[in-house]
């Protein structure tokens, strides 16, 4: 089966964001993998542009109930009408969750993310979450690079 991985990040994004994204989805599709995002602007954009140029398929899940508004380089386009209920629906769609920059439905995204238990997630650059101790939590990959993402999903380890 094909590996679906799911790339969450904000709307309003960072040039860096911005850019990473981008990278992230670039090399996913060169790998074969299916890109999974939210469908709109910012990260989701940036990731669903990178694929497509690299002729990857790319699936928008959205919030709204129509199309409207959604990401020009999208494959497939899913329209829920579930409003951030739709952060689930993408979190589990994926073997693997990355994450790029940080806002609060991102933040939403990352938890449900590691509340799933059974997939990687990976963080590259926004938010950096510690636990009660001031340590990182546990089971977070934070990276620092596109290329790192992909390898510390554990299906890339080589890149």
């Amino acid at each position: 089966m094909t590996i679906q991985v799911a790339v969450c990040g904000p709307r309003d994004c960072t040039g860096e964001d911005e850019s990473n994204a981008r990278e992230i989805g670039r090399l996913l599709a060169e790998r074969g993998a299916v890109v999974i995002c939210g469908g709109y602007t910012g990260v989701m954009a940036a990731v669903a542009s990178g694929a497509r140029s690299a002729g990857g398929m790319v699936v928008g899940i959205l919030s709204r109930a129509d199309r409207e508004h959604a990401g020009p380089d999208l494959s497939i386009v899913i329209p829920t009408g579930v409003g951030e209920a739709r952060n689930n629906i993408i979190v589990n769609s994926g073997d693997a969750v990355i994450v790029v920059g940080g806002s609060w439905g991102t933040l939403s995204e990352l938890a449900l993310a590691m509340r799933h238990g059974r997939i990687p997630v990976v963080q590259l650059g926004g938010w950096r979450l510690l636990d009660r101790a001031g340590r990182p939590v546990a089971g977070v990959r934070y990276v620092s690079s596109p290329r790192e993402a992909l390898a510390a999903t554990g299906f890339w380890p080589d890149h």
